[in-house]
């Protein structure tokens, strides 16, 4: 007799919206009866219940491994496991997804036939890092599917105090916006850090993401401590005729309301004649013009990327955006992509040599101050490097040593005796 389905009038309210609600997901999965993890799964649903019933957390962590690896294994143990057995070990295998998230057809389906033969069926494609994230996996079966995974080329992402894994957008494979080849710096860096993302040695987590414009469709800027996105430095590429199209097409009020008007340094113009006139030295390559008008404005053609640090959810500081420490590093050669790569070396150095424990980049320029962190990585000054939108950290940088000099002299010299 196959197990029943729990009652969950609770979750039954998630899927009254009008938006598609993972616990329709869950059901489906339970209420598959040819499939081993059908009783998984419909344990895992009455344990949720619980957790709404009682808002409380039943899961607990412990040690789940494959050889020679240290992380990449989330260990989940149900602290009621004599109530829903099923579920008692529930654990999550992180795989490192393919650069640019690129799958062909054939391996999808050979990842969903592992999982289907030693998990529960449940994948989220992709975690907030990057992951391919599967989720429910019993310990004994750890191993085995990861080996099988393994074969097919997949290995583990990170976890833990460590390297976690990096993500790209799809860029230079498919979009007319990429300004650098993101699939194989993603690629540079990760095999660099392997080590680094198997075995957690840090003092806490460090993210690398790659997105291809200001775009940043891998959320890098606000979610990974070391995001790189692609930029220009020479002039947004114009085609008047098709600018004119877009003109006579939508008319004037449309293109002056959702283009011109809406250059957050106005930067456009739209002449008499119904041509376009762009102030380059005011643009911040925000990308929504070019975003609005494809076919008549383009990314300039001396492209390359920009570097920020610090960016991540709410820990000890709060949330944090990217600061800017490499506001442009053209991307043309490999020369180019081993200097980003020096980079990376030595932020990830200063951060093991002088973050705290369990404390994020960001949090560590906020607590020492970003002049100290940019001569700790071996990067000069730059008044590019900002970080807020539309805030300069420097205002001028001629005379800084003159003046710290001054400064000193003021307060070492003795106060004036009182009268």
């Amino acid at each position: 007799m196959s197990k029943p389905m729990p009652a969950t009038p609770m979750l039954d309210q998630l899927e009254s919206g009008p938006w598609p609600s993972f616990v329709t997901g869950l059901k489906r999965l339970a209420e598959s009866e040819d499939k081993q993890y059908a009783p998984m799964m419909k344990d895992l649903l009455g344990q949720l219940e619980r957790s709404y019933e009682t808002r409380t957390g039943y899961w607990k962590g412990g040690t789940v491994g494959v050889l020679g690896y240290g992380a990449g294994i989330i260990a989940r143990f149900s602290e009621i496991a004599e109530e829903f057995p099923e579920s008692a070990e529930f654990h999550t295998l992180r795989i490192i997804p393919a650069p640019g998230t690129h799958y062909s057809a054939e391996s999808l389906r050979q990842i969903c036939d592992v999982w289907e033969k030693y998990g529960s069926g449940l994948i989220a494609l992709h975690g907030q890092t990057g992951d391919i994230m599967l989720q429910g996996c019993r310990t004994e079966n750890v191993q085995p599917c990861f080996d099988e995974l393994n074969e097919m080329g997949f290995d583990l992402g990170g976890a833990g105090a460590g390297i976690r894994t990096s993500i790209s957008c799809v860029g230079h494979a498919r979009c007319e916006h990429s300004c650098y080849d993101e699939a194989k710096a993603m690629r540079l860096i990760v095999n660099n850090f392997l080590d680094d993302i198997h075995r957690p040695s840090l003092p806490y987590k460090l993210k690398f993401k790659f997105s291809g414009c200001a775009n940043d469709c891998s959320n890098a800027v606000h979610r990974s401590d070391f995001a790189t996105f692609g930029t220009w430095r020479d002039d947004i590429r114009v085609d008047q005729q098709a600018f004119k199209a877009y003109v006579e097409q939508n008319g004037r009020k449309w293109m002056i309301d959702n283009v011109i008007r809406l250059c957050p340094t106005d930067a456009l113009s739209l002449n008499d004649d119904d041509s376009l006139e762009v102030d380059n030295a005011s643009c911040v390559r925000c990308m929504h013009c070019i975003n609005v008008l494809t076919k008549a404005l383009n990314p300039g053609r001396d492209r390359g990327v920009t570097v920020l640090i610090g960016g991540k959810r709410t820990l000890k500081v709060g949330d944090l955006m990217g600061t800017v420490v490499v506001p442009f590093m053209p991307m043309k050669t490999d020369e180019d992509y081993e200097k980003l790569l020096g980079v990376a070396q030595r932020v990830l150095d200063f951060f093991v040599d002088n973050a705290l424990e369990h404390e994020r980049i960001g949090e560590m320029v906020e607590r020492i101050g970003l002049v100290n962190f940019l001569e700790g990585i071996e990067l000069d000054l730059d008044p590019n490097m900002i970080s807020h939108p539309r805030a300069n950290s420097y205002v001028r940088m001629d005379g800084w040593d003159e003046e710290v000099a001054k400064w000193r002299e003021r307060k070492a010299a003795p106060a004036p005796a009182a009268e």
